[in-house]
């Protein structure tokens, strides 16, 4: 069975990728066919997540291969020194062909984002994610995305439907707009911005996709504030 401690980042992405990968069952009430898994490289053995290409419902307005952008958001948070998407592989040869596959977080189901805001401890960690949204341009973040784990970190999943060209930001956190960036976050962009993104990034993106992640990061720096609602439907639905 595997362990009830969280690994390394490190030994969680190593056991991700190289290790067998065995379904366990299909996770219920998700649009695209999205499976709890045991992953053991024969030392460590973790729950995860995995999406595989093939069980994905075509969209109009994203290409396929979102699990990718799955692994690009991790890669893009980690970039940032940003812990809070769950460490996440790309795997090629997964019992359903390729796919990414995501640590699973063992959270209190019970708690969203909408119970997290009411305390105002976790709003620093609240409005990283919605920086971070605004970066990567997330379509799609209800409020059943923010867990909460039993050490009280906060973890943002569900990161298929990020990264397009054109602005498509739906979210649930509009809390914190037009308040400025964190001083800690910003700090994070600005060292991102000089470094420009990583190849863990990019080489999941198409160019196009890439630029436009630096592009909105020089908006936010140069702005300061996170962004107010421009659209007809700023809000995903259902909002949890």
């Amino acid at each position: 069975m595997p362990s009830d401690q969280r690994p390394p980042t490190a030994v969680a992405l190593a056991v991700l990728s190289e290790g067998q990968i065995e379904i366990q069952g299909r996770m219920p009430w998700s649009s695209n066919g999205t499976f709890l898994v045991t992953v053991s490289d024969g030392v460590t053995e973790v729950n995860a997540i995995y999406k595989p290409g093939r069980a994905e419902r075509p969209l109009w307005d994203f290409p396929d291969g979102l699990y990718r952008r799955e692994v690009a958001a991790f890669a893009l948070a980690d970039a940032l020194g940003w812990s809070f998407v769950p460490p996440t592989v790309e795997v090629e040869e997964g019992p359903l062909g390729a796919g990414s596959v995501q640590l699973f977080i063992d959270a209190d189901f019970e708690q969203h984002y909408f119970t997290l805001l009411e305390q105002d401890r976790f709003h620093p960690a609240l409005k990283r994610m919605a920086t971070f949204d605004y970066l990567a341009n997330n379509a799609d973040r209800k409020g059943g995305h923010c867990l909460i784990d039993s050490e009280e970190q906060i973890w943002g999943i569900d990161h298929g439907l990020c990264f397009h060209t054109q602005s498509k930001l739906r979210t649930v956190i509009w809390d914190f707009a037009g308040e400025a960036v964190a001083p800690d976050d910003r700090r994070a962009l600005e060292q991102l911005a000089e470094r420009g993104l990583p190849e863990s990034v990019t080489s999941l993106l198409h160019p196009d996709e890439s630029g436009a992640v630096m592009a909105r990061l020089q908006r936010i720096l140069d702005g300061g504030h996170l962004p107010e609602p421009r659209s007809d439907h700023p809000y995903p639905w259902p909002l949890v």
